[in-house]
């Protein structure tokens, strides 16, 4: 059985994004701002899909 993980870091952004590390952790930080969390503070999956417009559906293929 495989497991979803609900949780997205920076290496998966860049990987989904085709973008720079440094570009991958801003984004984190602008999600955490806009949620309102601090700074170890995880940010969700439903939260980056909010925030890029990309469905949860369409993440997970990147997310195994």
């Amino acid at each position: 059985m495989q497991t979803k993980r609900c949780v997205i870091y920076a290496k998966d952004i860049q990987r989904i994004t085709g973008r720079s590390p440094r570009y991958s952790h801003e984004v984190i930080r602008k999600i955490r701002q806009l949620t309102e969390k601090s700074k170890g503070q995880y940010v969700t999956v439903a939260e980056f899909a909010a925030f890029s417009g990309i469905s949860e559906s369409e993440l997970s293929e990147y997310l195994n």
